[in-house]
Order: structure tokens, then sequence, then C-alpha cells
């Protein structure tokens, strides 16, 4: 097969909705739903800095949390639809490289974001005396930070290895944006590396927060069936349902993109599922957590209020 190195390539074609008209029909769809996920996101965001009630450490990891699933949404669905809207295939190799950093970067603070969550909830459960000692302002913060580092070096090492990388003349990608083993699939070099890093890092990054979420779960279950029969137990559940709700959601989708692409070859199949995963779990958190927590629900009301006595 015909190669190009890469500094010679100048665009990656995503096929994912390009070539279904059913698909492309929905361009409105997939735009509300964007304009939704931006706004509810916001709007919870505001809602948390702007009730002082609300600055403890589970409304400051969920806010860090909607402001990861604005900028998850932003860094895909803005070039989805522009695509379907100029009836357009391509992304450039500069963009489509950029857009592989940000998703990981992203999809890797969210993992470590929900696990950060489950850690809250332990200890809110287990050692209630003690949350506001162990969960200070100065913890809080270290976790953020380090779960940014870790998912941007993570990024920048899978970004700068498929910098090394030589492509061949067929550069179609069967989704609507740039997935990182779509792209490593396309390269005519040898991936061995490439590929035993995706699995090794994916592994250890996927795995450690998922293993630290259902160890969290374990001893809040354990915790609460040795309270006593009473209202107790229905608010420890009411404040851990929405958490296990939202990870549901994030890893079920995950799951499901991996598992269409390795079970099935219909780019149609993957597309949808690539949508299922990057589109509908930001736009879902806002509604899984206002809808189920009394104190979003004042505090939104309280922020309409007010912009609405501005106007």
């Amino acid at each position: 097969m015909e190669t190009e190195n890469q500094t010679t390539v100048s665009e990656f074609l995503l096929l994912g909705l390009s070539e279904d008209p059913e698909l492309q029909s929905l361009f409105g769809l997939f735009l509300t739903m964007y304009l939704v996920t931006v706004l509810g996101n916001l709007l919870m965001i505001l809602a948390i800095c702007s009730d002082a009630h609300l600055h403890t450490p589970m409304y400051f990891f969920l806010s860090n949390l909607a402001f990861t699933d604005i900028c998850f949404s932003t860094t895909t669905v803005p070039k989805m639809l522009t695509n379907i809207q100029t009836q357009s295939k391509s992304i450039s190799y500069t963009g489509c490289l950029t857009q592989v950093c940000l998703i990981l970067t992203f999809a890797g603070l969210e993992n470590f974001l929900l696990a950060a969550m489950a850690y809250d909830r332990y200890v809110a459960i287990c050692y209630p005396l003690r949350y506001t000692v162990i969960m200070n302002p100065h913890l809080c913060g270290l976790m953020i930070l380090f779960s940014l580092f870790i998912s941007t070096v993570d990024a920048l090492l899978h970004s700068l290895m498929v910098l090394r990388l030589s492509f061949c003349t067929n550069l179609e990608i069967p989704h609507f944006f740039c997935e990182l083993a779509q792209v490593i699939k396309l390269a005519c070099s040898n991936t061995l590396l490439n590929n035993i890093l995706v699995y090794l890092i994916t592994s250890i990054l996927g795995g450690v927060p998922l293993v630290g979420i259902i160890f969290s779960y374990i001893k809040i279950v354990s915790s609460i069936l040795r309270m006593p029969l009473s209202g107790g137990i229905h608010k420890a559940f009411s404040t851990c349902g929405s958490h296990l709700t939202v990870i549901s959601l994030f890893y079920g989708t995950a799951f499901g993109v991996y598992i269409s692409s390795a079970l099935t070859h219909s780019s149609r199949k993957i597309a949808i599922a690539s949508v299922m995963y990057t589109v509908v779990p930001p736009m879902m958190n806002p509604f899984i957590y206002s809808l189920r927590n009394r104190d979003m629900k004042v505090a939104l009301k309280k922020l309409l209020w007010r912009t609405l006595s501005f106007l």
C-alpha cells in the first residue's frame, strides 16, 4: 500500500455521519442536544457558585464535572455539526490530533472526578463526624489538580506517540470525531508500541478509578446496612443515587462504544454508539443531579429568580 509521511498528511475524513442521510437529517436534534448540554451544565455551575449553602466538597466536584462535560462536548459536537451542515467530511491533520488530545484529557478528567466524588460520598457516609476535616479545601483542590495533571500527561503522551507514525493514503475514520484507536489503525508504520501504550495506560488510568469507585460503594453499602431502620438509610441512598446513575451512564456508554467497535464493522452502528457516548451523558448529568437533589432545585430557582429580577 502506498504511504505518505505524516508531515504531508493534510487531512483525515470523518465518515461517522456523512454517509447516512437519516443521521444527517438529525442536525436539528444534535444542535438542540448540544445547546441543552452547554446551558444545563452552565446553569448548574452558576447555581453552585451563587449559593453559599452549596459550597461543599460534593458540589465543588460537581461544578468541575459540569465544566468538564461542557469542554468534552465542545471538543467534538461543533465539528460534527459543521460537517453535517457543509456536507464535508474533512478535518485537518492538526485539528485531528488536537481533538484526540482534548478528548483524552477531558474523558480522563471526568473518570477521575467520578472517583473523587465516590470517595467524597464514602467519607460523608462512613465518617460523618470527620467529614469536614478529611475533605478540606486543600485536599479537594489537590485532587482536582492531580486529576487534571494525570489526564493531560496521558493525552500529550498519546498525541506525541501518534506524531511518530506514517499514514496510508486511506485516511477515513468511521467516527464523527478523531478517536485515538481509529487514528492508529490508519498508520502504515509499526504501531505495536502505540497499541501497548493504549492498553497499558487505559487499564491503569481507567481501572484504578473504577476499582476505587467500586471499593467506595462496597464500604458505603456495608455502612448503610449497619444503620438503624430510619430515615438515615433513605437519606444515605438519596445522596448516592444521582452519582451512581451518572457513573452507570458514563461507563455504560463508554463500554458500548468499544464493544460495538470490536463486534461490528457497520459504520452506522459505530457512529450511533459514539454519539451516545459523547453527547448523551454530558446532556443528562444536569438533569440527573437537579431533578434528584432538593438543594440543587432550590439553588436553580434562586438563580433564575435573580436573573429575572434584573430583566
